[in-house]
């Protein structure tokens, strides 16, 4: 993983606050984007793809779920699809261009879950949303979290720059 400049730091009181960045996050989605979601399990890796997911496709009704068996869940939206996918399980970040998302990368956003197992190139221009809960919440409760946001400063200052939360 290459070095990333934090460019922003968001605190979110509760899980409807987390989905509210999601949303305004996929505001600024263009194809292409690979957003690296990091955190520990229960962070909210999935609850905030499945928000980004919904609001791309103006439809808060749509079946997201999580990636962690599949691997992959595709979505077509008008400009452009979405890959979520969950790379947990795999062994080596070769493994990724087993998945065939190589092939759409520059075309698609990407949304990853434990993104430390992708190739090493997937992380340029990648935005990494780093998810934290305190540290004395059990996962899945409805706490707060911390979300920084990092990447390289001049491809994604200027873009996350009407960013308003």
């Amino acid at each position: 993983m290459q070095s990333l400049t934090t460019l922003r730091t968001i605190n979110c009181t509760c899980q409807a606050a987390l989905e509210a960045v999601a949303v305004k996050l996929s505001d600024f989605a263009l194809a292409g984007d690979v957003f690296a979601l990091t955190g520990d399990l229960g962070a909210g890796k999935t609850t905030f793809s499945r928000a980004f997911i919904r609001a791309i496709l103006s439809d808060p009704t749509t079946e997201v779920p999580s990636p962690t068996f599949t691997l992959v869940q595709h979505y077509e939206a008008e400009e452009f699809d979405i890959f979520h996918t969950d790379l947990y399980r795999l062994k080596d970040p070769d493994e990724v261009y087993d998945l065939g998302l190589d092939d759409e990368r520059t075309q698609a956003v990407m949304l990853v879950e434990w993104p430390d197992r992708m190739p090493d190139d997937w992380w340029q221009g990648a935005l990494e949303i780093s998810l934290k809960r305190p540290k004395e919440a059990q996962a899945g409760e409805d706490e707060a979290r911390t979300i920084h946001l990092r990447g390289q400063q001049a491809l994604w200052q200027n873009r996350l720059s009407g960013l308003v939360v």
